[in-house]
């Protein structure tokens, strides 16, 4: 299971995302992120948001996706795990994230799905 390989960990914006949605299970899962280590917002993660806004790799929308692939990047997460396809768990746009966090000096974390990381051990629990 994950909790026993990983330091799972997630951040208020992303909190402040969950509660805000409308989905099945909203009460769960917001019981489950409460018990995850929350990622500090940093004041550099700004600079980096906006990097990534100016190098075209996110959306506009600095509480979104740039938000989230900086905190990662900047605390170094092997991990981004995502159900968002279009913006980071995208082969298409790794290449491109990669570049930008190369020219920054940033880590460049595994975009993944959880069923993408979950994998095998995951199917045959279900």
């Amino acid at each position: 299971m994950a909790r026993q390989r990983y330091t799972l960990v997630s951040s208020n914006p992303v909190l402040d995302e969950l509660r805000r949605g409308d989905y099945p299970s909203k009460e769960a899962v917001l019981e489950l992120a409460q018990e995850l280590q929350l990622l500090e917002v940093a004041p550099p993660i700004a600079e980096i948001v906006e990097a990534y806004i100016q190098h075209r790799l996110m959306p506009e929308d600095p509480a979104g996706d740039a938000l989230h692939l900086a905190l990662a990047s900047y605390h170094k997460c092997e991990f981004l795990v995502t159900w968002n396809c279009q913006h980071l768990a995208n082969a298409n746009k790794f290449g491109h994230i990669r570049r930008v966090n190369s020219l920054l000096g940033l880590y460049v974390p595994v975009l993944a799905t959880p069923l993408e990381l979950l994998g095998e051990s995951y199917e045959r629990e279900s």
